[in-house]
Parts: structure tokens; C-alpha cells; sequence
């Protein structure tokens, strides 16, 4: 189940967070997450939309909007990760937000391949000031997803469409 953070998440919400950047950013001094640790506590969860994941009472990740479409974090716990809770949380928002953006480090392949395979397209790449590393922006856009769901469907009727056809004449020569 997804739901709106309460105050009270805070702690569990704030370990998720601590140890998913020391995972996937490991090439990021571990001072660096620790430095930012209250100032991501104390302003942007109480600023952002914040949606946990809940699973036999237990939260299990969550997901940031700030500014009303830029995602400014997706974690899952640790002991979770591959069930496809990161895909739930990101379909959450999708569901409630025209548009989507977030920043990825370059060197955090796997959540590049996972926004990729969320529908997120690489719009600009840029160093980022406080830590120095290469990272892309990402966005999502319904519109164009609905095109390019749009496109598969045209897509997917004109190849069935085709494929009756050469059955419908190799069995009109078999007569």
C-alpha cells in the first residue's frame, strides 16, 4: 500500500535514504550523505510530497516530489530491492503528475536502466556542483507516453493485420 508520509515516518524514512545513497552512490564520500542528512530531514521532506510504501506495516521505500513534478528521491530498503516497489512507488506519481523530472548520477547505471525502463528520457547532462559528478536530467511526460503507447498499439494492429493477410492468401492458394 502506498500513502501520504506522517511525521512519525520520519526516522524509518530517514534510514532508508541514509543507506540507499551509501549503496548506490558509494562513489560519494560517506560524509558527504551524513552532512546533508538534517537538511534533507528538517527542509526537503517537510517540503516535498512524500509517499510511503507500506508492506505488513513495515515501510519498505518511498518517493519525494518537490516543486510539483521533480522527483528528488526514490529509495527502497535495502532487504526489499528487486520486488518492484521502486516501479509501484514511480507509478504512484505517474498516475498523479502530468510531468516528472529528476537528476541521476551517471555512474548509478542501474537506476539510469530502471528510469529508462520507467519511460524517462536522458534531456541534459550536467555536473553536479556539491559533489562534482556527471549527472543526467531525466523526464517523463504522460503526453508522450500516451504517443508512444499509441504507437505500439498502431503498431501492434498493423502487424496482426499483415501476418492475416499472408495467412488469408496461403490459404486461398491452398484451395
Amino acid at each position: 500500500m502506498i500513502r501520504k508520509f506522517k511525521e512519525e515516518d520520519t526516522v524509518k524514512v530517514m534510514t532508508i535514504w541514509t543507506k540507499g545513497n551509501f549503496k548506490a552512490h558509494d562513489f560519494i564520500d560517506k560524509d558527504y550523505w551524513l552532512e546533508n542528512f538534517n537538511r534533507v530531514k528538517n527542509e526537503y521532506l517537510l517540503k516535498s510530497e512524500t509517499y510511503v510504501y507500506v508492506e505488513d506495516e513495515e515501510i519498505k521505500g518511498f518517493i519525494s516530489v518537490l516543486d510539483g513534478n521533480y522527483i528528488g528521491a526514490v529509495f527502497v530498503r535495502l532487504d526489499s530491492l528487486r520486488q518492484g516497489i521502486g516501479r509501484k512507488l514511480i507509478n504512484f506519481c505517474k498516475e498523479r503528475y502530468d510531468n516528472l523530472t529528476l537528476n541521476v548520477y551517471e555512474k548509478n547505471v542501474g537506476a539510469i536502466l530502471f528510469y529508462i525502463d520507467m519511460g524517462f528520457k536522458n534531456v541534459k547532462i550536467q555536473i553536479d556542483n556539491e559533489t562534482n559528478e556527471k549527472e543526467y536530467v531525466m523526464e517523463w511526460k504522460k503526453e508522450t507516453e500516451k504517443i508512444w503507447k499509441s504507437w505500439f498499439f498502431i503498431r501492434f494492429i498493423l502487424t496482426a493485420q499483415f501476418f492475416c493477410a499472408i495467412i488469408f492468401s496461403v490459404w486461398k492458394m491452398g484451395q
